[in-house]
């Protein structure tokens, strides 16, 4: 069993990141045995959801004559036009039927605000709205994080960078993640990891 101060993230295990879904993630689903497994071994268990209205800001359909995976300069920085997917209050939202769920103690909703994304579990793709999940670790005494899920190039990466920011000891299990890999985004979330100290299992 790992220290108390010591909590594991899961992060955005959905249907719409896995096959089938809008935005799958190759073998997004192959991790779930192994995340469902590791949980026995932490006291404070953290679930991310991607939760975007209809419509949301980094929808492709939401921008006339834009495709999917192209990019665009948001008022907070470039932002990747995704195809729609984790609609609130739809079966693509839902987490992974066979994810234990019932394990975690929070679930943290992300990118409900229309008009900005949010990779991170920590916050909004402008970098200071915050999620509120940091004041909930630090009033659980948590010091240590351990990181898994979908996809490993964008919110994976983005929650490992800020909780290295915050002060966190922040650890990411590579095999119990899956990565999109759009244009080297793989090889350039894993430098960013390392840079920002977070250590790559």
């Amino acid at each position: 069993m790992m220290p108390a101060t010591h909590a594991l993230i899961v992060i955005d295990v959905q249907n719409d990141f896995c096959p089938g879904g809008a935005l799958a993630v190759t073998g997004g689903a192959d991790i779930v045995p192994g995340i469902n497994a590791l949980m026995d071994e932490f006291a404070c268990v953290v679930l991310t959801q991607d939760w975007h209205p209809a419509g949301h800001s980094s929808f492709a359909s939401s921008h006339a004559g834009r495709d999917p995976f192209t990019t665009i300069d948001a008022p907070y920085g470039p932002q990747v036009l995704w195809p729609d997917h984790c609609v609130q209050g739809t079966g693509g939202a839902a987490f992974r039927p066979d994810l234990r769920t019932d394990a975690a103690q929070m679930i943290v909703r992300k990118g409900f605000n229309p008009a900005v994304d949010s990779y991170s579990a920590f916050f909004e793709n402008d970098h200071r709205t915050p999620t509120g999940l940091d004041g909930y670790l630090r009033t659980r005494g948590i010091e240590r994080l351990t990181l898994v899920g979908l996809a490993t190039d964008f919110c994976v990466n983005f929650s490992a960078v800020d909780g290295a920011r915050l002060g966190y000891e922040v650890e990411v299990r590579q095999e119990l993640c899956r990565a999109i890999d759009l244009d080297g985004s793989l090889a350039a979330a894993q430098a960013g990891m390392r840079d920002a100290g977070v250590t790559l299992l």
